[in-house]
């Protein structure tokens, strides 16, 4: 599977992505990205209930990115393409403004104190994420992990490129609409512990 479908969807980072809706045969309007996708659940479900939009799915570990072409091949899904590493590396190929939503869901949390700086959520990655995203468009973070939101929320408020516009807890711990689980999230909510839903907004 990775052999003979992974080459017909990998993202070619050998120069600049100029005018990424060309990597679909439809070139959606709508282009959306998924930092970590794990074993590609909440991706495959998202492709197949937007065939309209293009999905960039990143994900460093093979069988992550084997579960995920799984789901494509069963799916017949048309609309992902794949960064199998670092989801930096696609972000700074990407143009200016060219994303309408992203995901990161359940990252890892680093939750030794002296591992914190290489959790994904930064100062600096939000920059670069602000660069490739539309004005208003949303960047979704889930985590059952409290200092990891804590943390995330700090380095978004003084973020001068988002706004977090929850009104009220519910805004925070209920999914997003159409929302599919993924596997880090059931084990969260087995071992007792409750997810939030973060939703940004690019300024």
């Amino acid at each position: 599977m990775v052999e003979n479908l992974l080459p017909c969807l990998q993202i070619d980072l050998s120069r600049p992505i100029d005018l990424p809706a060309e990597l679909f045969s439809n070139r959606p309007s709508e282009l959306r990205l998924e930092i970590g996708f794990g074993g590609g659940e909440h991706l495959a479900a998202d492709a197949l209930a937007h065939p309209g939009r293009g999905f960039f799915g990143c994900e460093p570990f093979v069988n992550g990115v084997a579960k995920l072409l799984v789901e494509v091949e069963r799916f017949g899904l048309e609309n992902v393409r794949i960064h199998p590493g670092d989801a930096g590396e696609l972000i700074d190929a990407l143009p200016d403004n060219c994303l309408s939503g992203v995901c990161l869901l359940y990252p890892d949390p680093w939750p030794k104190r002296r591992h914190k700086e290489r959790r994904f959520v930064s100062d600096p990655m939000l920059a670069r994420l602000a660069r490739v995203m539309r004005p208003g468009a949303e960047l979704r973070f889930a985590t059952d992990i409290d200092d990891y939101a804590g943390w995330t929320l700090a380095r978004i408020l003084r973020s001068p490129d988002f706004l977090w516009p929850a009104r009220s807890a519910q805004d925070w711990l209920t999914p997003w609409e159409g929302w599919v689980g993924t596997r880090y999230e059931a084990k969260a909510l087995r071992e007792g512990r409750r997810p939030v839903y973060l939703t940004f907004i690019r300024r």
